[in-house]
């Protein structure tokens, strides 16, 4: 971030400057976030696989991550039984999983939206993550 010594209208602002040069130093301190796609099961047992999703994703918070999870986001709004809006939140999972640096794949149940999700991450060279369901890492790709 540029920050200018003077106002919009040319003149000395000694005081803007100095708060918007702390504030700036205070971000710099803070430690980096990684965001990071979680990749679990939502269909079978919704409850459970979406009680499973908000542990998994708190998990990855608690690693120092941003967590990103769709399947806990889009059936907010938008109707997992219905074919096109499943598959138009699938399609909204798969523009968030490149923004991510890494996806966190968790159990041991490979849905076929997560091999997609898998799969797409392969395609992009991202670093896959595999873990139980108990958090533990069990393989790193």
């Amino acid at each position: 971030m540029s920050i200018n010594k003077h106002n919009s209208e040319g003149y000395p602002d000694p005081t803007a400057y100095e708060a918007l040069t702390a504030v700036e130093k205070e971000e710099k301190k803070k430690p980096y976030r990684p965001l990071v796609f979680v990749c679990s099961p939502l269909a079978g047992d919704v409850a459970r696989n979406l009680e499973n999703a908000r542990r998994y994703s708190r998990f990855a918070a608690l690693q120092g991550m941003i967590p990103l999870t769709p399947h806990l986001l889009y059936p907010q709004f938008l109707d997992d039984t219905n074919p096109q809006e499943r598959q138009l939140g699938s399609f909204f999972g798969l523009v968030l999983l490149r923004k991510c640096e890494e996806l966190w794949v968790f159990g041991t149940y490979f849905s076929k939206g997560m091999r997609v999700e898998i799969d797409k991450a392969r395609k992009h060279g991202m670093r896959i993550r595999f873990f139980n369901e108990q958090c533990e890492e069990v393989a790193t790709e």
